[in-house]
């Protein structure tokens, strides 16, 4: 009689009916921790489309007007903005001369100045004024004050709040100290007062007139509005004008005497506009195919899985709500009448020649239709869209919190669930282990019990 040894193993065997035992509810739970992790994503990406398309709402709000406005030099005397206040028009100007901002060197001192004539100096630069300790200016130790120490200390001072720039230069073998003012304009000169120092070679070096050369004069800036001859003078500290209503000019370069005045032209911006009217767009279908990709219904055929939302009526009554909002008329006109309208898909295009035509016939009427999405006086398209995604985005009411809050608590439940599971199956793999695992021995024994037969009574005919 041949023995029979046990052909299975205990641990391998309890794993898999301990598996077998458990498998039908682990499939549910796996299936419901699926979903729910697939609508953790798609709540995140769903929020961060429509906070981005918040955003860009807001920054067309703020620009107060979706009609760009543009402001443009003849030639090239300067740069000019215009903002939502200009009015359309062009004006003439003649710019004598430019703001300059002043230099001066301060010649004859040395890098041997004994710390014992050292003390308070006063810089000043126009009306103001700050103290320069020099006492503790001496860097490196060494007892006596360089021109470039005395340099630093100016700069480090704790008034001088980037109003003068202290350097150093070396001219012909002559060591200079630089000071160079910030501010533009006549009254923003810059001084040294070195009348509480101990008298002393740097004193009277610093005090004495000759030793002073201004390397560029400090000037007001000096513009006619109109021609020299006949036009306004208009004389400031800056080259920054700003005396049109809603325009600012920065004038770069003077004219020279008998030329034209230059014209600036204030107008609509056409393009300006396009690309403000073109980011509306660009963020609509933006968020519009993040809505489209999470309410896809997918196909089986394909093997498309489904989106997020595919069967969520909340979302697809949030396509629907968008739509409507985005078709509402202004004075008997829509986004259509600028350009703006939609495809078989939701998705918006920009037709730059009817969105012009209808610039030219009713400038105005772009902004009554878009409105703005500010906090305080919404109003247009864009302020029924950012009304209509705060309530899904708001941190404490909006759907989005809302349906994160819920969601967390059926992942809880998951979890919870998973752990008595896992509870259930460890239990069923001790007790099958222990099962087969005695069964293992008594086959065993039985099988040793058998080859002790078969040594007794078997065939002695050998």
């Amino acid at each position: 009689m041949a023995s029979t040894a046990p052909t299975y193993d205990p641990k391998s065997t309890a794993t898999q009916l301990a598996t077998a035992y458990i498998s039908d509810r682990q499939s549910i739970l796996s299936s419901q921790n699926s979903a729910a992790t697939a609508t953790e994503k798609a709540l995140t990406s769903l929020k961060s489309a429509m906070s981005t398309f918040e955003g860009v709402m807001s920054s067309l709000s703020l620009k107060k007007s979706v009609l760009a406005t543009s402001a443009t030099f003849s030639s090239a005397v300067g740069t000019a903005t215009a903002g939502t206040a200009a009015t359309a028009g062009t004006y003439n100007f003649f710019v004598e001369q430019l703001a300059t901002a002043n230099q001066a060197a301060y010649d004859n001192l040395n890098d041997t100045t004994p710390i014992a004539e050292s003390g308070t100096i006063t810089v000043s630069v126009g009306s103001s004024s700050f103290a320069v300790d020099l006492t503790t200016a001496d860097q490196s130790g060494d007892g006596v004050l360089s021109v470039k120490e005395i340099a630093t200390a100016i700069n480090i001072a704790s008034g001088n709040t980037a109003k003068v720039t202290a350097s150093t230069m070396t001219v012909n073998g002559v060591q200079k100290l630089v000071l160079t003012g910030s501010e533009t304009g006549a009254a923003n000169t810059v001084g040294i007062d070195s009348s509480a120092l101990p008298a002393g070679t740097l004193k009277d070096a610093l005090a004495l007139p000759g030793n002073r050369t201004d390397l560029m004069v400090a000037k007001d800036a000096i513009v006619y509005l109109g021609d020299k001859a006949t036009g306004t003078k208009l004389q400031q500290a800056s080259n920054t004008y700003n005396v049109i209503d809603g325009v600012s000019m920065t004038f770069t370069k003077a004219q020279s005497v008998g030329e034209s005045p230059v014209s600036l032209t204030v107008g609509t911006d056409a393009s300006g506009t396009q690309a403000n009217l073109q980011g509306f767009v660009d963020g609509w279908n933006a968020l519009v195919k993040t809505l489209q990709s999470l309410t896809d219904a997918g196909d089986a055929v394909s093997g498309a899985s489904a989106g997020a939302f595919s069967a969520d009526a909340g979302v697809q009554a949030l396509r629907t709500r968008m739509q409507a909002v985005l078709r509402q008329q202004v004075g008997g006109q829509s986004l259509v009448n600028y350009g703006v309208t939609a495809q078989r898909d939701g998705t918006l295009t920009l037709d730059t020649t009817r969105m012009n035509k209808a610039l030219k016939a009713n400038p105005t009427g772009l902004d009554a239709i878009m409105g703005s999405s500010s906090l305080t006086t919404p109003s247009g398209v864009m302020g029924g869209l950012d009304k209509l995604t705060d309530q899904w985005t708001d941190l404490s009411s909006g759907q989005i919190t809302k349906r994160r809050d819920n969601n967390t608590k059926v992942q809880d439940g998951i979890m919870d669930r998973q752990a008595r599971l896992d509870k259930q199956y460890e239990a069923a793999y001790i007790r099958y282990l222990n099962q087969f695992t005695k069964l293992q021995t008594l086959q065993a024994q039985m099988s040793s019990n058998t080859s002790i037969f078969d040594a007794l009574f078997g065939d002695k005919s050998n």
